[in-house]
């Protein structure tokens, strides 16, 4: 099943020349054979980055969004505050996990990772940490498998036709 994800990076400091993680999404979703339906760089601010997802959530051809960036502990950090109040559901078992994984790699430092997955309006939404190694770990163990039909004994592709039941 090949799904349409947009990516967006939250930062004051890159550009899309200089967006190592946001390139890393794009590239691992079209190998993985998906379409990048859309791409944003903008600055950490809780509401631009609630009018943008909010956007593609509404939008039937966005399939599935992942963020990177604003999910630590500064001031500046507020991507789960903006995305939180948009789900439908909250998708707990992501954050646990990425933080699990990521611990293998950077140890106690996992901890201030905020990062978050969720559904709204039928559309799958992930948010990462900025670093470039968040987002490999993150697609790499996680996202990949979870948007790939193939992957058994379940995943969160096989769910898409039923996310919008009543």
């Amino acid at each position: 099943m090949t799904l349409n994800i947009a990516v967006l990076t939250l930062s004051d400091r890159r550009t899309l020349e200089s967006d190592t993680s946001g390139d890393c999404l794009v590239a691992r979703l079209k190998a993985s054979g998906h379409r990048l339906a859309d791409r944003q760089l903008i600055p950490d601010d809780r509401y631009l980055t609630r009018a943008v997802i909010s956007q593609w959530i509404a939008d039937p051809k966005v399939d599935a969004i992942v963020s990177t960036g604003g999910t630590g502990l500064t001031g500046r950090d507020g991507t789960p505050e903006a995305v939180a109040p948009l789900l439908d559901k909250v998708i707990d078992g992501f954050g646990e996990l990425f933080r699990a994984l990521s611990y293998q790699d950077i140890g106690t430092s996992t901890l201030q990772s905020r990062c978050l997955a969720g559904i709204a309006n039928g559309t799958f939404i992930f948010c990462l940490p900025g670093s470039t190694g968040a987002c490999e770990t993150a697609w790499d163990k996680i996202i990949h498998h979870q948007l790939n039909s193939d992957t058994k004994p379940c995943n969160l592709a096989m769910l898409a036709p039923r996310l919008k039941e009543k």
